[in-house]
């Protein structure tokens, strides 16, 4: 196992895991369960941690793909650039759902604003990380870059 293969077994704890956040933090305010909202919360602390790992593991993974034949710096830089941007949101959501179960445990409840905050965040950053999740995808899978040259396969004009 190396880098490359690291990073990609981690990078998709962030894509799946905040989906399935979101969805527990809709399913928390539909039910209207406080204890619900606190474990999304949670959860997306937590892939704020792992996506730290995920993103300190994509320059040892570039290291190791980068003479490959059919990468280039264009798609590694399209995919580094997006992930910088993602890492950003992705800390973000991370702090404010803390700032959220801190509120939590002074008063007992989850302010509306903070939930509205966290899950429009949310959304946002799941973009933002299936968005760097594509084009990361993109480094080493023609059959996703949409461009006429990858698809062209054996005996094609």
């Amino acid at each position: 196992m190396n880098w490359a293969h690291v990073h990609l077994i981690i990078n998709h704890i962030p894509v799946i895991g905040t989906l399935g956040a979101i969805l527990l933090l809709v399913y928390s305010v539909a039910r209207k369960s406080e204890e619900v909202k606190i474990v999304s919360f949670g959860v997306f602390a937590i892939i704020a941690l792992i996506t730290l790992a995920v993103f300190f593991t994509g320059k040892a993974a570039e290291k190791v793909v980068k003479d490959l034949p059919g990468v280039t710096e264009t798609y590694i830089g399209r995919h580094e650039e997006i992930a910088s941007f993602t890492l950003v949101l992705m800390e973000l959501l991370g702090l404010t759902s803390l700032a959220g179960i801190m509120l939590f445990r002074r008063s007992g409840a989850v302010p509306r604003w903070i939930v509205v905050m966290i899950l429009v965040l949310s959304l946002i950053t799941a973009a933002a990380v299936n968005l760097a999740a594509n084009l990361g995808g993109q480094i080493r899978h023609t059959e996703l870059r949409g461009d006429a040259g990858s698809r062209a396969g054996p005996g094609s004009r």
